[in-house]
């Protein structure tokens, strides 16, 4: 990810670095309650106060891990489309899920520090610039034929629902991680045809069903 690599020396200056690729490190191994001040300070191989300097606690530390895991997050999300062959929005979507997979207690740890109400001000902009990549590239596949017209917005936020239940689902071993690789194409194709049988009164949209009902009503 966007830190410096664990385990190597620092040099002056780079120690909030180093602390934070071995506070990520411990969260990978062991989830969040693992990732302690004093455990990243001997890892690091500096005392136990100098984490302080730069962070003044342990919730300090952990929003700058969130901080830096989101970046990765994004960065990978971001490969995936700039090397999908067709339909980038697909390999987004199938990225997100992919990496809750890889990285369980990281996407935990993002569901409170980014899909929460109470995002820093570095993850609140950091997410801001994201979806609102995310929407030009809906709007973009809109323009290719790739994507149905709708709301580009509203279609940002169903399929964000959609990875997000799916990774919490296998990261929760609702589902079983085993038929993941054959789960995420299945239900992301199945979202990129809907649902709804192609004929019928059933296809109706909400506005022609609440305009009916109000005709019924005069």
């Amino acid at each position: 990810m966007n830190t410096r690599e664990a385990g190597r020396p620092y040099h002056h200056g780079s120690l909030p670095e180093t602390l934070v690729a071995h506070a990520v490190q411990l969260l990978d191994e062991a989830g969040a309650d693992a990732v302690t001040v004093r455990e990243v300070a001997r890892r690091a191989g500096v005392s136990p106060s100098a984490p302080f300097r730069h962070f003044p606690d342990r919730a300090a530390l952990l929003t700058a891990v969130a901080e830096a895991v989101a970046v990765d997050f994004g960065q990978i999300q971001m490969a995936a489309v700039n090397s999908a062959g067709s339909v980038p929005f697909r390999a987004l979507g199938t990225a997100f899920v992919r990496y809750a997979l890889a990285h369980p207690h990281r996407f935990a740890l993002l569901r409170g520090a980014v899909f929460g109400a109470d995002r820093t001000p570095a993850l609140d902009e950091g997410h801001r610039a994201f979806t609102h990549g995310i929407v030009e590239m809906i709007v973009a596949g809109q323009q290719r034929g790739e994507l149905r017209r709708a709301d580009p917005e509203v279609i940002r936020i169903a399929a964000q629902a959609l990875v997000y239940g799916l990774s919490q689902m296998f990261v929760d071993a609702y589902l079983d991680a085993s038929r993941a690789d054959a789960l995420i194409n299945q239900v992301i194709d199945l979202f990129g045809l809907g649902v709804l049988a192609p004929d019928g009164d059933v296809r109706r949209t909400a506005d022609e069903r609440d305009s009916e009902h109000r005709q019924g009503a005069e």
